[in-house]
């Protein structure tokens, strides 16, 4: 399924108090599904685990699509027995088959609860029976706990009453009893009480015992005893006499008690009453194999030592009706498709239900009162058969149905006897459960979906951007509920170059281009989309009409080509009989316009046609002067644009766009013969690097500054630093004879001072030789590259003062170093100038004097261009 939200107010955490009843709500949340599903859950929530394993937890509907975690009582919660925390994992799922799981973690939260009694106490009335003439002694000790491990404190009333307890639980004795002349039974109440004030309290009957030498008897002759099941505790069964022959006249004083292990009876040790302490179930193992249960009764006439009689009670347990018939599961899920045939069966509840009462005469059940909203097409074959079966035939689609899918109906289930409740059920009413059933009515798919329009035209620019939506198609679907439909294009969306060229959004039908429209390639695309329900589908034609936009430049032949020229070119002349033609998809030759947009300097250059034609010729518009130095510049880099604006068709055409097109010209100026320096034919590369802030970088000069300002302060705090330390570890100098003499900060003599190693940022190849060489852009200092090797991090070493002097003049031979431009934009030149002289053979040269006749060259080359034409 597809997880998604439907579970709203989970995650969460929740509390619950320790030993809760059956059915506390602990926490509340609802369920949401979409729109389309009409309320619809197909998995209602559920448990589906838990950590710990419990089962101390159930989820019920508190009507609509709200539900509530409640408690079950089985097993009833302990705090000090059992984990304080739960992690329970609640499972939906709705009809779209969308599903969702979280966690509610409760926790069990403490509840001061009063301390226990433990043995004997903890279940009966405790009587002791104490010997007269018995010293001072331990008599009896009470065990209690408190559930939450506290240190318990004991207390006794009487305070007058002659025993004590002490902290242990011990109770003593505090005198020696006489029988004759004290009282023979004492009542004490003990009490435990917790440090926060709970406290219980019980009674203990303490007998003071005269010695006798008799055997008691029996005077009871009944031994056979019937009672009903499920009596209440303290129900008398019997009362058991006897007499002791010590006792003359007087009452005996005999203390009765019950040898056989039994859970359901005991017997008061001083009247005999047999009664009832236990719960009685006739219709659980064993008493529902073995109804009888058998009594070994003892009398006698003391507490240990005495004399004894023993005889044997049979008690049987009849049968009642105190079980209502139970139904698992309570709640019934079917399905049943519309138009199901009326008499079609859906579920037998007989299967699911039964009674535990042991005699037949109580476990006879009914089912009737079929009810609830649309009961009419539903019907129980029979009270006994509980076989529920369809009686109307349900069509969604048809108007006058309510357009319920799920159908909710109750069916009362009953025991035909008279049901006897109130032991087990004291506050059962109505003797008769409730068996839920919902019959969710599942839609067929009839109708095929229908596209609202049998086919579809869309008109799209041919510069609509990829990804843009064009359009969109629409399908409906007469079934009830609505079906999702699903669009995709299942023919015609491709060309030649893409797979496919439109896209459909499989939900909303919307249409995308994925790939740029061309006009001239192609102006019509047409495809077929589906529309389908996961069962049924159908088709629609879409057209998609591309419009023309100009979004085609001028191309032209040659877009780049390089001219000499003599500087005595007569003017007009078409220059070397150049001409360049141009060619556009989408325009008229008419509509080409020629212009030089860069590196016409002084205008000596034009185009003819400057418009209106795909062929223009270059033209010489003036002469060249540079006698005067009017012209300096013998290299010109022409750039052509080439612009159009119309459309070879005037439909549907996009006004204001105008495309251009470029070609590139370097002109060569030769000068006269008389002027002309015979060289060797060659030419060197040099390589300039320019730096240009953009206009709009305004902040750019800031904050350069301000981290030249830094720079310089941090540069000055460092000397002043290396000025103190120089001077602490210097020798003083020029007063060893009272002469004073400058003392430099540097210690020439024996100290070394730091000096920063050249730094080689750069690299260019020797015209020359070929290889690889560094230099410095600011000291002009070069070196041989070695193979692989990149270029220097900023270093900084020790030299000794000798070196610094060196150093000094290595300075002077280094050239000037070059003007530092803004670092925004990079700009490379080229310019020829005459190749430098080979070095004599046999000797090498260094990259430093490459570097400087490179320089050299360079400069001289610019000399001659700004002083003459040769």
């Amino acid at each position: 399924g597809r997880r998604i939200q439907l579970l709203q107010g989970l995650p969460a955490t929740s509390t619950v108090e320790e030993n809760s009843a059956a059915g506390v709500s602990v926490y509340n949340f609802n369920v949401t599904v979409a729109p389309l599903t009409s309320g619809g859950v197909a998995i209602l929530p559920t448990i589906v685990n838990s950590n710990p394993l419990t089962e101390a937890f159930d989820i019920e509907s508190k009507g609509g699509l709200e539900y509530t975690v409640v408690t079950t009582g089985n097993p009833v919660l302990d705090y000090e027995t059992m984990p304080k925390s739960f992690d329970l994992q609640i499972f939906v799922e709705d009809t779209t088959g969308r599903t969702d799981l979280n966690i509610l973690t409760i926790q069990v939260t403490d509840k001061n609860e009063h301390p226990v009694f433990r043995g004997n106490m903890a279940i009966q009335t405790v009587t002791i029976y104490v010997l007269e003439g018995t010293p001072p002694e331990l008599i009896y000790q009470v065990y209690a706990a408190d559930p939450e491990n506290a240190k318990l404190k004991y207390s006794l009333l009487p305070a007058t009453a002659p025993f004590s307890i002490r902290e242990s639980g011990a109770i003593f004795s505090t005198k020696e009893f006489d029988y004759e002349k004290d009282p023979h039974c004492y009542f004490l109440n003990i009490t435990v009480t917790d440090p926060d004030g709970l406290n219980s309290t019980k009674t203990v009957n303490i007998n003071i015992i005269n010695i006798n030498d008799e055997t008691p008897y029996f005077t009871t002759k009944q031994s056979i005893y019937r009672i009903p099941e499920e009596q209440s505790p303290g129900t008398i069964v019997a009362n058991i006499t006897a007499k002791d022959p010590d006792d003359d006249d007087s009452p005996s004083r005999l203390f009765y008690s019950i040898q056989s292990s039994d859970r359901h009876f005991s017997i008061n040790p001083v009247t005999g009453v047999l009664q009832v302490t236990g719960r009685i179930d006739r219709d659980a193992l064993p008493l529902r194999l073995h109804p009888n249960i058998s009594l070994i009764v003892r009398v006698e006439d003391s507490p240990s030592s005495g004399h004894a009689s023993e005889m044997e009670i049979t008690i049987i347990v009849d049968d009642i009706n105190d079980n209502p018939p139970e139904c698992n599961p309570s709640a019934f899920r079917k399905e049943a498709n519309e138009n199901t045939t009326p008499g079609t069966f859906l579920v037998d509840l007989r299967n699911y239900c039964k009674d535990i009462d042991v005699d037949p005469s109580n476990n006879q059940f009914s089912f009737t009162g079929l009810s609830g909203f649309g009961s009419n097409n539903f019907a129980l074959e029979s009270a006994v058969s509980g076989r529920l079966v369809m009686t109307g035939t349900i069509d969604l689609e048809n108007p006058a149905n309510p357009g319920v899918e799920v159908y909710t109906l109750t069916v009362r289930v009953q025991d035909i006897a008279h049901p006897n409740y109130s032991s087990k059920y004291p506050f059962y009413i109505s003797f008769h459960n409730i068996i839920y059933m919902y019959i969710r009515i599942k839609p067929v798919n009839e109708f095929f979906p229908v596209f609202s329009n049998l086919s579809y035209v869309f008109s799209v620019s041919e510069i609509t951007k990829v990804g843009s939506s064009i359009g969109r198609v629409h399908a409906i679907d007469k079934d009830w509920p609505p079906n999702v439909i699903t669009y995709s294009i299942v023919a015609g969306a491709g060309s030649r170059d893409y797979t496919n060229i439109f896209w459909i959004s499989p939900t909303k039908g919307e249409v995308r281009i994925l790939a740029r429209l061309d006009y001239e390639k192609t102006q019509k695309h047409i495809f077929t989309v589906q529309a389908s329900d996961q069962e049924k589908s159908t088709t629609a034609l879409v057209t998609v009409n591309v419009l023309e936009v100009n979004d085609e430049e001028p191309v032209c032949s040659p877009n780049f080509f390089s001219l000499q020229i003599p500087v005595s070119l007569t003017v007009g002349t078409n220059i070397n009989g150049f001409r360049i033609e141009c060619q556009d998809r989408d325009s008229d030759p008419r509509s080409f316009r020629y212009f030089i947009n860069e590196g016409n300097e002084n205008s000596h250059f034009i185009f003819s046609p400057s418009a209106g034609s795909n062929t223009s010729r270059l033209i010489l518009a003036s002469r060249f002067d540079y006698e005067s130095g009017l012209d300096t510049n013998w290299i010109y880099s022409l750039r052509i644009h080439i612009t159009d604006d119309n459309l070879i068709s005037a439909r549907d055409k996009t006004p204001h766009l105008i495309k251009t097109g470029t070609v590139t010209l370097s002109i060569r100026v030769i000068p006269n013969p008389t002027t002309a320096t015979t060289t060797t034919p060659g030419f060197t590369v040099v390589t300039k690097r320019e730096n240009l802030y953009s206009p709009s970088a305004w902040y750019v000069p800031f904050v350069v500054t301000l981290g030249s300002l830094l720079l310089l302060g941090l540069l000055g705090y460092l000397g002043l630093l290396l000025l103190t330390r120089l001077r602490t570890r210097c020798p003083p100098a020029g007063r060893a004879h009272g002469t004073p003499l400058f003392h430099f900060a540097f210690c020439v003599s024996s100290q070394t001072m730091t000096k920063l190693n050249t730094v080689f940022d750069g690299e260019a190849r020797d015209p020359v030789t070929g290889r690889m060489y560094e230099f410095n852009t600011q000291s002009g200092a070069r070196r041989w590259k070695k193979s692989n090797e990149p270029l220097q991090p900023m270093l900084a070493m020790q030299v000794t003062s000798s070196a610094t002097e060196n150093s000094g003049q290595g300075m002077e031979r280094a050239e000037a170093p070059s003007k530092k431009e803004p670092s925004e934009k990079r700009k490379e030149l080229t310019a020829a100038i005459k190749p430098a002289a080979k070095p004599s053979a046999g000797q090498s040269e260094t990259p430093g004097q490459a570097g400087l006749r490179l320089q050299k060259k360079k400069e001289e080359s610019e000399d001659r261009g700004l002083s003459s034409p040769a």
